[in-house]
Order: C-alpha cells, then sequence, then structure tokens
C-alpha cells in the first residue's frame, strides 16, 4: 500500500522504521515545524523530520493543517494515513484523503487515557497495567474503532520516559501487523467500551511535588513527569529539579562523620524534612520517606543528591522541600 505517516518526537521512529522496511511504500511523511532548540534557539528538525530526511522519504512540515498542506497529501495519493505522535489533531477534509483513511498508534489501553500524554497520566494516577492501541482515526479524540491492542504490566519504578521508549517498540510491531491486515483486507475494528478517561498535556506545574502527600503519591508523580515536564520541589524560593527519586533501600547509618546530627537513624523524617542516612539523602511525606538520588538546582548542572546536601548550610534547623500552606488550608 501508498502510506502517508505523521509523526514527530523520538517515539514515532520506530514505526517509521519498522513501515519503511516494510512491503509498503511511504510515499510522504507528514511532520511538525522546526523549532528553536538550545540556549542558542537553533531552529532543529523534528526526530521524525531527521529521519524521514535520512531515509531519502518526502517530507512536509508543518504547524497546523492548511489548504496547501491537505492538497499536497492528496497528490499523494496514499491508501492509508498513519499517525505516531504528530502533535496535532487532523480534521477533514485530511481525514478523508487516504483511501482507508488513517489509523493510530496510541500509548494506552483505550478509551482509558485518551489524549496527548497517556503514558504520563497512567503512571500519576497509579496504573498498574497500561499498554498501546492502534484504531481508526475519526473526528472525535481518540474515539474509533480498535484493531489490536497490546498490554503492559507495569512494575511501579519506570519513569515515563522510559515506559515511552518500551511501548515505541513494542507498538510499532503491533502497527505493522494492523497495517498489514489493511492490506489483505482482514482488519476487524472494534468499538471501544469501558469508562472514558482523558490525558491532556502535562505543564511545568504538574511537576511540583507536594511532599505532604502519601509515599506512594508523591512517587507516581515523579514517575509520570519525568524527563518531561519534569518533577521539581520548591527549595530556598526557586525550584530544585528532582532527577531521580526512589524508594529507599534499606542501609545501615554510618557511625559518627560530620553530619552525624542530621542522620536519620533514630526517626523517619517528616514531610519536606530533609535527613542524612549513611549515604542516602532521604526525604519525608505523609507516609515514610523517599530516597533523594539526584537533583539539579536552580541554575547549576545535575549532581548527585549527596552532594548537593553535602553544600547546604547547616542553620541549626531542618532543611524543608515544601511551600508553607496558604493561611487557613492547614490539614
Amino acid at each position: 500500500m501508498r502510506l502517508v505517516f505523521a509523526g514527530s518526537p523520538a517515539a514515532a521512529l520506530p514505526s517509521l522504521l519498522a513501515l519503511a522496511e516494510s512491503e509498503h511504500e511511504i510515499v510522504g511523511v507528514l511532520t511538525r515545524s522546526d523549532t528553536p532548540q538550545g540556549r542558542k534557539r537553533v531552529l532543529t528538525p523534528t526526530p521524525v523530520a531527521a529521519e524521514a530526511e535520512r531515509l531519502g522519504l518526502p517530507v512536509i512540515k508543518t504547524r497546523r493543517m492548511t489548504d496547501e498542506v491537505s492538497a499536497r497529501l492528496a497528490a499523494l495519493e496514499p491508501d492509508l494515513g498513519v499517525i505516531v505522535a504528530f502533535g496535532a489533531l487532523l480534521r477533514e477534509p485530511v481525514l478523508s484523503l487516504p483511501r482507508l483513511g488513517w489509523v493510530n498508534l496510541h500509548f494506552s489501553l483505550l478509551p482509558r487515557w485518551r489524549g496527548a500524554a497517556p503514558v504520563q497520566r497512567a503512571l500519576m494516577a497509579g496504573d498498574v497495567t497500561t499498554g498501546a492501541a492502534v484504531f481508526q482515526l475519526v473526528a472525535d479524540l481518540d474515539a474509533g474503532d480498535v484493531y489490536g491492542t497490546l498490554e503492559h504490566r507495569l512494575t511501579g519504578d519506570e519513569t515515563a520516559g522510559a515506559l515511552l521508549d518500551e511501548l515505541a517498540v513494542s507498538g510499532a510491531t503491533l502497527l505493522g501487523r494492523t497495517v498489514d491486515s489493511l492490506a489483505a483486507g482482514t482488519a476487524v475494528g472494534v468499538a471501544q467500551t469501558g469508562v472514558v478517561s482523558v490525558a491532556p498535556k502535562l505543564t511545568i506545574d504538574d511537576g511540583a511535588l507536594d511532599l505532604r502527600r502519601p509515599a506512594r503519591e508523591v512517587l507516581d508523580r515523579y514517575r509520570g513527569t519525568t524527563p518531561e515536564p519534569g518533577a521539581h520541589v520548591p527549595f530556598d524560593g526557586a525550584r530544585l529539579k528532582v532527577l531521580e527519586l526512589r524508594e529507599p533501600s534499606p542501609e545501615p547509618a554510618p557511625q559518627g562523620g560530620d553530619d552525624a546530627g542530621r542522620d536519620a537513624a533514630s526517626s523517619p523524617p517528616g514531610p519536606g524534612a530533609l535527613v542524612r542516612s549513611g549515604r542516602s539523602i532521604l526525604v519525608g511525606t505523609a507516609t515514610g520517606p523517599l530516597e533523594l538520588v539526584s537533583v539539579q538546582p536552580a541554575g547549576k548542572r545535575p549532581m548527585a543528591a549527596a552532594d548537593w546536601f553535602r553544600g547546604l548550610p547547616d542553620r541549626g534547623a531542618p532543611h524543608l522541600l515544601v511551600s508553607p500552606l496558604p493561611e487557613g488550608d492547614h490539614e
């Protein structure tokens, strides 16, 4: 079949490569326009654009679906459109341009987590199972008939970035099988059933960790917002980025030492309080401590939490990673 592929981030690359190596022909690649990246704001193509150009595939870059883009897609005369994390909604007449319409690889078990951030929202909610689905694209958000799914059991410690990498690879295999079945005329779409939940795009505020909440809830929010938009806690009037956070591993605390007075051997820290326990830095939550492994202070490079902690001034009071509650809002 003649395929048009629409995608932008690195998560779409396994699908692009799988289809490029298949018996089908990719006649065009639709992706987002170049964007300024880095401190020097250099215009940079999307990962999909860069890979498509390496493969010698025709590329259409756009910020929005204009009449010109629609005309260019129509001229390709595609049999099927395939979309993986393109980053924009497709509307008519683009939806009807390919002979068989469009199929979408979505990283959740629909109808759970329809929207832009299914992987992140699943982890933030503490889901124990997620997966991927290939469905027929329709005008309503992620609501079309499903051609196939795969389930993925969660371990409870993976981050959104790592999970997305896994699903991108396994999902590409699922997508390839679906495209083959559509070409053979054997694909059967099944209507979505169950409770619908939505997964809107995350903002920087979604990465704020409230250490007054239970440890499991704090850890799940960290997992869902790592690496983007990034987990963080308030410290000294700025955001302290939390690059790695985990359940503490049992380790006997050493005797003596420069920071022995701040050891956590005798009692767990309160919500937001920092203490040293052996070689680990623990931070308290409502139900128990978590281990702070690596951080990035405002305006500085990433560093081990132990190194950061060692450089803190000892003011005779615990260092806290929580903002004061508003007046009248104390629990």
